[in-house]
């Protein structure tokens, strides 16, 4: 390594340390900068085994000064380093960064666009999550664009429209406008025939596989140069269903020789033979690909913002061919990962959960081992608590994970201090009870004395889990009834204080009565679990929430003539 690059990799490491240090509040590391270091100088790579020697009394120097020296040290060498890191603490105030370009907006306007090809898993809730704070936070609109021009290999379904639009109800926003694209097809036919007119489009009937071998190799389609009067004609045949399906394809002209073959001439409408399943659309044949028809419908609905997946890149460098044709402006995009969900052994995949639904595996959407928003909702997580978890992963490239874990903390925190408790016995073991009160009378909530407590009636005998059973000769502590003592296969009731319990000799355990529990049914991700509770449970009205003591919330789903039948929300 010369003078020359060892002053140059000083330099850069200077300004990396400082960076790193002001950016998390600690001393920096030479490990830590060493990536970014390389990545952003690849020809420092050459002398990788030198470089740590070179940085180590750099790292060292900074890691002695204070934090007013290390940010006016940075602004020294680097405004723009500092102005990034009061960005990142201004977007620190949010879970979500500033919108780009905000300010250059009269009106933020951001759409949710879902093919309505069945109910929403729980990855669709990142979108209007997002969509609605934003909304929330710029005072903006929220459009919501069922995306519904595939009646084939996206078939939509009737019913999912509306559950789509209860979902986002449920997680706590309205939008302000509804749009179908099956109902705008002749709008999409009057854009393509400007295009047309434009010289941005023509219409093609190379095999796919020919067109394919071509575009690949930089190679232009025969149709490519047909005049605007014959590609008018034979689109307008198209849409008269005048061609098959394969027959013929409409295409955007692009460069036929971009560097991303993915962006070469591709097909803007397409002929297809099944009929939409909407009675209002099912006479059309001539359907818009996806790219050219949300691109139209992003300008005219004055979409400001545009957030998408990361493996969707393509679709906006496609649609700008388009934008440039009419002299639009393109909006603003935001590019994120995938949401992984733990949790889960079932695929969160629509069709494939459409799949186990229609082979018994999985007794419908709302069944609680489906990664759905309709069996969270039936368990009783509050649309909010997604909402919440959804937002903190933010809106990074990278692929995020979501542990059901942040949403369960969050509902827990929210109806924790309003839900009642009381006592599930699963796989019950009977004991007569022996001695002792008629009734046990736990507290309906242990920090609300004021709610009073719950009377539970003993009678003869109490189920216990099977698990909390003490053996014979030891004690335990009913709760709310007290100090019983095992023996053979009855309680005996002592006269012990609750100072065996404190000082941690007896266990408190729940119980239920033996004759006048009520069975119950919990529905849980991991199967149908059986058991009986206390009688008092048949006064909650269905969608009423519950604490069962040691055991988890659940949500009271309804009462039948032989059982209660909850779903369980989680600890």
């Amino acid at each position: 390594m010369d003078d020359e690059v060892r002053e140059r990799v000083k330099e850069e490491a200077e300004k990396n340390a400082l960076f790193n240090a002001l950016k998390h509040d600690s001393d920096p590391q030479v490990g830590a900068i060493m990536g970014p270091l390389m990545g952003e100088n690849p020809e420092f790579r050459e002398h990788g085994d030198e470089i740590p020697e070179v940085i180590g009394p750099v790292v060292g120097q900074i890691g002695s000064m204070s934090t007013a020296e290390r940010r006016d040290r940075l602004e020294e060498l680097d405004p723009d380093l500092v102005a990034e890191l009061d960005a990142e603490d201004e977007a620190d105030e949010h879970d979500l960064p500033d919108l780009p370009n905000a300010d250059d907006y009269d009106d933020i306007r951001l759409r949710a666009a879902p093919n309505p090809n069945g109910p929403w898993h729980l990855g669709h809730a990142r979108m209007p999550s997002v969509i609605g704070t934003y909304k929330e936070r710029y005072d903006g609109a929220f459009v919501v664009r069922f995306d519904d021009t595939d009646p084939e290999t996206k078939r939509p379904d009737l019913d999912a429209y509306d559950e789509i639009l209860d979902a986002i109800e449920y997680l706590g926003f309205e939008p302000d406008e509804v749009i179908r694209a099956s109902d705008r097809l002749e709008t999409y036919y009057d854009h393509a025939r400007e295009l047309i007119d434009l010289g941005g489009a023509y219409t093609c009937s190379c095999p796919q596989g020919e067109f394919s071998d071509m575009k690949n190799s930089g190679e232009a389609c025969p149709h490519r140069d047909k005049d605007p009067e014959t590609t008018r004609e034979e689109f307008e045949a198209m849409m008269d269903g005048e061609y098959s399906a394969g027959e013929k394809v409409l295409r955007v002209k692009t460069d036929i020789e971009h560097k991303n073959p993915a962006l070469r001439d591709w097909v803007a409408f397409r002929m297809i033979d099944t009929p939409h399943p909407r009675e209002e659309a099912s006479e059309y044949r001539c359907w818009p690909m996806l790219d050219f028809q949300s691109g139209i419908d992003d300008h005219l609905t004055g979409i400001s913002h545009i957030i998408r997946g990361i493996d969707l890149q393509d679709s906006a460098k496609r649609q700008r061919f388009v934008y440039d044709y009419f002299d639009w402006e393109y909006p603003e995009v935001i590019h994120w990962g995938h949401v992984q969900v733990d949790a889960y052994d079932v695929s969160m995949s629509t069709s494939t959960i459409k799949e186990q639904i229609e082979a018994g595996e999985l007794d419908g959407w709302d069944d609680p081992r489906a990664p759905t928003l309709a069996s969270l909702r039936r368990r009783g997580i509050r649309g909010q608590a997604i909402v919440d978890a959804m937002v903190g992963l933010g809106t990074s490239t990278s692929n995020v994970d979501l542990a059901m874990s942040s949403i369960y903390a969050n509902n827990r925190d929210m109806i924790d201090e309003d839900t009642d408790r009381a006592f599930l016995v699963r796989d019950g073991e009977r004991f007569v009870v022996e001695g002792g009160p008629d009734a046990g009378h736990p507290p309906v909530h242990p920090n609300h004395e004021d709610r009073g407590e719950r009377d539970i009636p003993v009678d003869e005998a109490v189920l216990l889990e099977p698990d909390d059973a003490p053996a014979d000769g030891e004690r335990v502590w009913l709760k709310g009834y007290g100090p019983v003592r095992r023996e053979g296969d009855a309680l005996e009731f002592t006269d012990d204080d609750i100072d065996v319990v404190r000082d941690g000799d007896v266990d408190v355990i729940h119980w239920v009565p033996a004759d006048e529990s009520q069975p119950l049914r919990l529905r849980t991700m991991d199967g149908d679990v059986s058991g009986h509770a206390e009688p008092g449970i048949t006064d909650y009205d269905p969608d009423a929430m519950v604490q069962f003591e040691r055991i988890g919330f659940a949500r009271i789903d309804r009462h039948e003539d032989d059982e209660t039948v909850a779903y369980y929300a989680h600890q």
